[in-house]
């Protein structure tokens, strides 16, 4: 007798130890297995190097009568570097928000995004006063009121104490400051988009069209300062680009194979950019030697950009369809010396916008007021694209200063910046 219970004793202790190792052994499998794919959520490149590649584009393009606009993307499609910035700006944060609302919940992930809402609206500012202080000083130190006009600063000349008020509302867009205020109004409704996403991406892409639609049909518009103006970027057309970038980046996960198994769409989205290459390619020429014909023009132009016009849209979704299934993230060519410099760019995104936006305006005054020969031209705009790299390296340099190696780009989603 006292042989069994000694025995059932042992037995009941032993079922309480493995009862209790239970949870611990599922706690360590279920580590085990988020391990890997916590690693293998590494950085995207191809998001870097494109933004960074737009942002340089930016800067071109903002220089007026520049040569080389003639070969950035709005010279041989409908669609220019806005979209491109656009369109990553919500893929990647949905990415990184994505992720944050899956592991820390939606107040944190709220939290944090109107964080970077309210860095970039601090940015913003800056760079509306330092830009304004800018095109002010030219004026004055070349008696060229004509800047005032151009730039959209008379306004605030005029009447600085109402001016200063319509640009704490976004509300006063001078010339090349219309497309942060975009972003940020898109960052501030952002958690609702993710949230939404997050439930049901036909829940938020149908209504997110659907407004898009209305603008194109109606001509709906945000209006701005002073009186009679709008948003340059309309807000409810330009939604539907960030808010697919933001889609396609909450579902990345499981779009690769379809993308690169995808035959006929391919071929469908390469006839489209063909398309558009031709047609616009012949508008370009056109434009500088006029007896060459410009197909389609009367019939296709204007393009609008404000309103964020249909054809626009589907040559550059065509490109992107092309790109995401053609260019694999692991190719060798985004390690390389030379795609570096513009993946720093990308990477430091905000400060080279900003930067390069203060870079473009003193380009054309530097082009309008001495020399505008092909030479002077070309020294422009390599010293501005060489300050812009060397800039993204300092800073990158900078921010590495301190930062610890372990869970430094973990806390952030792997470094990445929306």
């Amino acid at each position: 007798m006292t042989a069994l219970l000694v025995v059932g004793g042992a037995l009941r202790r032993r079922v309480a130890r493995l009862l209790l190792q239970w949870p611990r052994r599922d706690a360590r499998s279920s580590v085990k297995l988020a391990r890997p794919a916590v690693i293998s959520q590494q950085r995207d490149l191809r998001l870097d190097f494109f933004r960074g590649l737009a942002l340089i584009f930016i800067f071109i393009d903002h220089i007026p009568e520049n040569v080389l606009s003639y070969f950035t993307p709005q010279a041989f499609q409908f669609y220019d570097a806005a979209e491109i910035f656009i369109f990553i700006s919500g893929y990647t944060a949905a990415l990184v928000y994505g992720r944050t609302l899956a592991l820390q919940g939606a107040f944190y992930a709220t939290a944090q995004i109107l964080r970077r809402a309210w860095q970039l609206y601090v940015a913003h500012i800056f760079l509306f006063m330092i830009f304004v202080a800018e095109v002010s000083y030219t004026v004055t130190t070349f008696n060229n009121p004509m800047y005032n006009d151009e730039m959209r600063v008379a306004d605030f000349l005029s009447e600085p104490h109402v001016a200063i008020v319509k640009a704490l509302l976004l509300e006063f867009q001078p010339t090349f400051l219309d497309i942060l205020p975009l972003y940020i109004l898109l960052l501030v409704i952002f958690p609702v988009i993710l949230l939404g996403l997050r439930l049901q991406l036909l829940l938020v892409l149908i209504p997110s069209f659907l407004v898009y639609a209305a603008v194109q049909a109606t001509d709906l518009s945000v209006p701005a300062y002073p009186e009679g103006h709008a948003w340059y970027f309309n807000p409810l057309a330009w939604q539907f680009l960030f808010t697919a970038g933001a889609a396609l980046g909450l579902g990345k996960a499981g779009a690769g194979p379809r993308l690169r198994a995808a035959g006929a769409p391919l071929l469908m989205a390469i006839v489209i950019a063909g398309v558009g290459l031709i047609i616009k390619l012949s508008w370009t020429i056109h434009g500088v030697w006029d007896p060459f014909p410009g197909l389609f023009l009367k019939e296709l132009w204007p393009v609008n950009k404000n309103n964020l016009s249909p054809i626009r849209l589907v040559t550059f979704f065509a490109i992107v369809f092309i790109v995401s299934t053609l260019l694999p993230p692991n190719i060798n060519f985004l390690h390389s010396s030379m795609a570096k410099p513009f993946i720093r760019c990308g990477q430091q995104s905000l400060e080279i916008f900003c930067f390069g936006i203060l870079l473009s305006a003193l380009g054309h005054f530097v082009l309008s007021e001495y020399n505008s020969a092909l030479l002077t031209q070309l020294a422009v705009n390599l010293t501005g694209v060489l300050a812009l790299c060397l800039t993204a390296k300092m800073i990158a340099w900078y921010k590495s200063m301190g930062r610890t190696p372990a869970g430094a780009d973990r806390s952030r989603g792997n470094g990445m910046r929306p």
